[in-house]
């Protein structure tokens, strides 16, 4: 059961990520945010004779923005642990006005890069001496059709503080703000109900437990419905804003095409996941059987099917399992993994204000990445680990093999090494427990993968669209209309097998990754790409852990298409989706048979 929740002060420092790596004080920080004011006035200089030497002033664009990203890390992690802390909620606005002001004060950049002749633009590109800035510029000139005159870019990048008012809101609201109701325990007691403790809860082989916890967390968002449709309703229409401010047909065009994915992987991924229900429902109904359910709802979805094997992992014996799982990945990998144990790079436990969830910042390439956990002492908090440590890992290859131009790799293989950790841990952990009752664990973990990440996400990429066409039609995106439309998918992907409870019509209010809109569609395609890397990882070896680092350095050096076939998969076609549902399907069947 999860512990309760701590006040920050109370967790060990050992526990806690080390932001002094960034800067050792807060007066160190002041300094840095003053001088890059100062940098960007400089830079403002630049306005109107960019032509007049263009390669200094590219060389000085990304200088500047290499300053930038400690100076906004520092502030942005600081609040993530303690979003009720006043001076880091003042650091943190502060920097965001910073960034604000300095994207304003770059906007002529472009603009006027791209009014030069193409073909000087063209040769700048292809000069050995502007190699670093290569992709950049073959980018610019790509996007020339979405790219306005330079007052417009201005007055756009100007709105950039605005742009985040969604996402800031639906923060301070859901992890300051709001309060959830206690949940009763067997023994009588109560203990807090927290979005840090949920998965503990949701999870539990007690039945009335897990109930508590759906309906408080649910229920709790539905009290704040109107105020939440709102704030995302607001976020919906600056995604269209934008989207027909560059001239895009679409806020999903927008998101896709900067990145040269085409439009088709994202309805290749929805169409093979409808393809593959079935097997969902298989699965389900299975699950059903086991639990010795007369009827299956939603809560019970997350329970081990295989009750009678516990394995309680508190976060060092989790952590070293992780090791263990990825001995496949080669020694120096798992050195890496070590140092980030063992040198500040995590933010470990749930606490009092901290963000829910977990995510890696790898924007820091002369640090190292950041990541933010919310550990309970469970099989699914290990993987966490894996996940985002696979995310750290690509950020460290990928800084350290490209400059800083080419180093920022796109959302498409965001998660690839995050989910490809995962898979390979796993694989390796069902050669290592070779008992029934383990085998069955695992398989039974493995099993919820499949339905979290691929049918879960590509739900959730498909509410996206639904309500970014609703506010493109000009339809209003009220509470009510938002939760039907979130409820009628609940019933197409699970209302064969499972009772849809009517309060499930509000978990969309409670997913943060809405925020950053055309994202969560990345988290399926990248575990159906992982599946198939892990596979040739632990059957080719040495060959095959080359050709995934060769992946894990690319950056944005070439088009993340692209940079997927390096490590021999290609996400352009829906054959790597299909394989993924024939590995869901082998292994349900799998886990049949070790039931039987």
């Amino acid at each position: 059961m999860a512990e309760k929740l701590r006040r920050r002060c109370e967790i060990e420092d050992k526990y806690k990520w080390k932001l002094t790596d960034i800067f050792p004080t807060d007066e160190a920080w002041e300094q840095a945010l003053a001088a890059l004011s100062e940098r960007a006035k400089a830079f403002a200089a630049h306005d109107g004779h960019v032509a007049e030497n263009p390669r200094q002033v590219i060389r000085e664009y990304f200088a500047l923005n290499e300053e930038v990203a400690p100076v906004y890390m520092y502030a942005m992690l600081k609040q993530e642990a303690d979003n009720a802390d006043p001076t880091a909620q003042a650091q943190k606005d502060r920097v965001m006005a910073a960034a604000v002001q300095l994207s304003a004060a770059c906007s002529f950049l472009e603009p006027e890069l791209l009014a030069m002749d193409e073909q000087t633009l063209t040769g700048m590109m292809n000069d050995p001496d502007m190699r670093d800035y290569s992709e950049y510029l073959r980018q610019l000139l790509r996007q020339k059709p979405h790219t306005l005159p330079k007052e417009q870019e201005r007055l756009l990048a100007m709105m950039g503080e605005l742009a985040q008012a969604p996402d800031n809101t639906f923060t301070m609201l859901t992890s300051v703000d709001m309060k959830f109701p206690a949940i009763t325990l067997p023994d009588g007691s109560n203990q807090e109900l927290t979005e840090g403790n949920y998965s503990s809860f949701i999870h539990s082989d007690n039945r009335d437990v897990r109930r508590q916890a759906f309906e408080g967390i649910m229920g709790t968002y539905g009290k704040f419905g109107a105020t939440i449709a709102s704030t995302y309703s607001a976020s919906v229409k600056k995604d269209t804003f934008y989207a027909a401010a560059r001239s895009y047909p679409s806020a999903l065009a927008a998101a896709m095409e900067p990145l040269e994915i085409p439009q088709a992987v994202y309805d290749n991924l929805i169409s093979v996941i409808h393809e593959s229900l079935p097997i969902l429902n298989d699965y389900l109904a299975l699950r059903k059987k086991i639990l010795d359910l007369d009827e299956l709802h939603m809560y019970d979805l997350y329970c081990p099917m295989v009750s009678d094997f516990k394995m309680e992992l508190p976060y060092e014996k989790a952590y070293d399992l992780v090791l263990e799982g990825l001995k496949p990945m080669g020694e120096d990998y798992l050195a890496k993994l070590r140092e980030a144990r063992d040198a500040g790079w995590i933010d470990v436990y749930p606490s009092e204000n901290k963000s829910s969830g977990a995510f890696s910042a790898g924007d820091l390439a002369k640090v190292h990445p950041y990541v933010l956990l919310n550990h309970n002492d469970n099989l699914d908090s290990a993987f966490t680990i894996a996940h985002e440590l696979g995310h750290s890992m690509h950020s460290f290859y990928s800084n350290a093999a490209q400059p800083s131009p080419k180093a920022d790799y796109s959302l498409f293989v965001a998660e690839v090494a995050s989910t490809c950790n995962e898979a390979v841990m796993m694989r390796h952990l069902l050669s290592t427990f070779t008992d029934r009752k383990a085998q069955a664990y695992l398989l039974n973990h493995f099993l919820e993968q499949f339905r979290t990440t691929c049918f879960r996400q590509t739900m959730f990429a498909e509410f996206e669209r639904i309500s970014h066409d609703m506010a493109a039609k000009g339809q209003p995106l009220t509470r009510d209309a938002l939760s039907a439309a979130y409820y009628n998918l609940n019933k197409t992907y699970y209302g064969q097998e499972c009772v849809v409870d009517d309060v499930i019509a509000n978990e969309w209010m409670r997913i943060p990754h809405f925020y950053r809109a055309f994202y969560v569609y990345v988290y399926a395609t990248g575990l159906c790409a992982a599946v198939s890397l892990s596979e040739r990882i632990l059957t080719e070896g040495g060959s095959a852990v080359q050709d995934y680092r060769r992946f894990l350095s690319a950056g944005c050096s070439v088009p993340p298409i692209e940079a997927l076939k390096l490590a021999g998969i290609d996400m352009s076609s829906p054959e790597p989706l299909r394989k993924a549902m024939g590995v869901f399907r082998d292994t349900l069947e799998r886990f049949k048979a070790v039931l039987a």
